[in-house]
Formats: C-alpha cells, structure tokens, sequence
C-alpha cells in the first residue's frame, strides 16, 4: 500500500499531473457528468488545495477518482473512485479500528475508516455504491466496503457490494474480515 500524505501540499508538478489526469477522465467519461463543464470544475479544484490533496491519495492509491454529481443546493462537485474493480492501493483492509483491535492474529496493516480519515475521503455508502453502478459495471471481479448502518456495526457486522451476473449486491461480513479482493471506495466534495 503506497503512503498517504495528506498533509503536505502538493507540488506544483504533482497539481498539473492531478489536474491533467481529471480532466483526461473528465473528457472520456461524459455520461457520469452530463451537463457539467470541465472549466468550472477546474476553477473549484485550484481553489481548494486540501480537496486536491485528498484526490491526489485517490489517484495514488488506484481509485482513478472521476465528478459524478453537483449538489444543486451548494454547488459542491461530488467525486467518486470510478476504477473498474475496487482500488488496488487500498484493499486487504479490515473495516475500523474496533475491528483491527479486535483481531488477535493476523492483523491488517490499517482500517478502511482509519485509511479513508487519513485521505481526507468518505466511505461511500450503500446507496452512493448503487449509484455508482448505474454509471457502469464496477467491482465486477472485487468487491468494495461500503459503510455500515450503526445498528450493523454495533453487532459486530459490516456491509460491502459487488457486480454479479449483471446486478449489482449487497453483502455482510464481519467487520474484522479482510480480503485482497475487497478494497474500499471514496466520495469527495469540492
């Protein structure tokens, strides 16, 4: 897993490169943003260095992050990871850090919500997940974690979906379990 550094600014070079990959996938991806203009994109991006920051460690660690929305209520530009099958950089995780502590062998080197904290990223959730697969067939041979409901979590569960045979499902686990199959993906807000 490549190291997440999210508190330092990013080269000048590094925003370019950033900047050139998102607008590459922007332009080749249209149907997820139909409606919206790269220019006001990149005016919001260059505007938020924090935010750039957080993409960044989306790029680095496999999530190919691409806009998929904008909230009409605040303008925000809404960002998934859109990489076909769930980020490489992040996956042989277990869900939290109550579950990391709860393993007594074998333990993973992080947690999907220590790591997506340390991003400066959200765990999409259940329906964010669903959205994400009206946009295309993702996580077709992975899965990703998605977030738990607190009544899940708090039994020692945790939730995680996947392409199947043309659906789209949604599965359980317990939260300590890890696969290098299953990774997690992030939402962003700019």
């Amino acid at each position: 897993m490549k190291n997440v550094r999210t508190k330092k600014n990013l080269s000048a070079e590094q925003r370019e490169e950033l900047l050139r990959a998102l607008q590459t996938r922007f332009e080749k991806n249209m149907n997820r943003h139909a409606g919206l203009e790269w220019a006001e994109v990149k005016a919001k991006l260059e505007a938020a260095p924090a935010q750039l920051r957080s993409l960044h460690e989306m790029e680095n660690t496999g999530g190919e992050p691409d806009v998929v929305a904008q909230d009409k209520r605040t303008g925000e530009y809404v960002f998934f990871d859109c990489s076909a099958e769930s980020p490489k950089g992040r996956t042989s995780l277990c869900y939290d850090r109550e579950a990391l502590d709860s393993r007594k062998e074998f333990k993973p080197k992080n947690s999907v919500m220590d790591l997506a904290a340390a991003m400066g990223i959200e765990l999409l959730t259940e329906e964010q997940y669903r959205e994400l697969q009206q946009l295309g067939d993702f996580d077709t041979k992975s899965s990703s974690w998605v977030k738990a409901p607190a009544e899940i979590r708090k039994l020692g569960g945790a939730l995680y979906g996947d392409r199947r045979f043309g659906r789209v499902f949604i599965y359980h686990n317990g939260a300590q379990s890890y696969y290098s199959g299953r990774g997690f993906r992030g939402s962003l807000r700019v």
